[in-house]
């Protein structure tokens, strides 16, 4: 998918050395798919990120999950809190949608069991959420199932990011937000593995809003005073900015290091790291909801004959996946909003894409 990303300005988010694609699909057999619905009512969508071409009810992934803030209302979670285990897709959308995202998912698990013949009486399916109110008519919940398997059916490697599927409506420190990701290579072992991240941006007050270690969010409002006070206007609407950090970050991270639950929890909370790297401090109002799964370790939904045996890493070398995890989930933050092209929101303001800033501010 050809769209200019972050690095593509100059920026290296980082040090350490990202995937082949810098995406969470350079995790093997990691999938992401969108359906972006884009209508005179709808601007919004639904993002799925598919762990493996496999069913994940017949034999789960090692999973966790961290609730950094809670202003949220996301599907799923306690039960991966309590068994360590994914068992679906995970997919990202609205906050009035996750109940109709929450049974198309059921019933994908579902048909995929009743080819196996598999008895699927109780299901976890996982969806998180942004409120995209301030762009999307949310309170017409324009989002349907068909949309969901629509996004499923599209589910590749290289997928689009920005104001796509889940992240066509949100907005990050007053600027288009959206979909984006990124990827670490992480080498332990004489091998290399992978952590990868994909968020769904939707947060931040414009004026906190660091990139390149530079306050990036007072030059944006110096460049809205200076072109409103020589009233170079767009003719779409005014710039549109955010006064207060609120809005929610949906961040998914995947692996393939072999980490038991409780040591991908650890990874799983330093993409909070990569968060505050872009200035946000966690606002009252807004929802940091962290979902992580590991495709090295997988768990039959029956018990054999023998104990499970899993293989982990020596705890010593984990700071190896929380320097990933944190330098994944602030590129991938940059991206969404760098991929992410002017919108124009419900009341008329105008939600400017960081990329086409950047040259403004001497980032080519």
């Amino acid at each position: 998918m050809s769209q200019k990303r972050i690095r593509d300005f100059g920026i290296v988010p980082g040090r350490m050395k990202p995937g082949k694609g810098n995406k969470i699909t350079d995790v093997p057999g990691v999938l992401v798919g969108h359906c972006t619905i884009k209508n005179q009512e709808n601007h919004t969508g639904v993002t799925v990120i598919l762990p493996g071409g496999d069913n994940a009810f017949a034999k789960k992934y090692v999973a966790a999950s961290y609730v950094h803030n809670g202003f949220g209302k996301s599907c799923g979670l306690v039960q991966i809190d309590e068994l360590g285990t994914l068992e679906t897709p995970i997919a990202l959308t609205n906050t009035l949608n996750v109940g109709v995202v929450w049974d198309a998912l059921a019933e994908y698990v579902i048909r995929q069991c009743e080819k196996e013949q598999i008895p699927a009486k109780s299901l976890n399916p996982v969806v998180g959420e942004c409120n995209d109110s301030q762009i999307n008519h949310i309170e017409k919940r324009g989002v349907r199932e068909e949309h969901v398997w629509e996004a499923i059916a599209c589910a590749s490697v290289d997928f689009a990011e920005g104001d796509v599927g889940a992240g066509a409506g949100t907005i990050c420190y007053g600027l288009k937000g959206g979909i984006g990701s990124a990827s670490r290579v992480v080498e332990l072992y004489g091998r290399e593995y992978t952590i990868g991240v994909l968020v769904q941006s939707n947060f931040g007050a414009t004026r906190d809003f660091v990139l390149d270690d530079v306050w990036m969010g007072e030059r944006i409002l110096e460049w809205k005073a200076e072109r409103e006070g020589g009233r170079i206007l767009d003719s779409a609407g005014p710039m549109a900015v955010s006064e207060s950090d609120k809005g929610s970050i949906m961040t998914i991270l995947a692996t393939d290091l072999p980490v038991s639950d409780r040591q991908l929890r650890r990874i799983l909370r330093r993409t909070a790291v990569g968060i505050a790297r872009t200035g946000a401090y966690t606002g009252h109002g807004s929802g940091e909801v962290m979902i992580g799964f590991s495709t090295a370790n997988r768990i039959p939904m029956a018990a054999g004959e023998e104990p499970e045996v899993q293989s982990v890493i020596h705890e010593s070398l984990i700071n190896h996946g929380f320097q990933g995890a944190a330098e994944a989930a602030h590129e991938a933050i940059l991206n969404s909003m760098v991929c992410a092209g002017r919108t124009a929101g419900i009341d008329g303001q105008v939600y400017y894409g960081l990329g086409e800033m950047l040259a403004d501010f001497g980032f080519s």
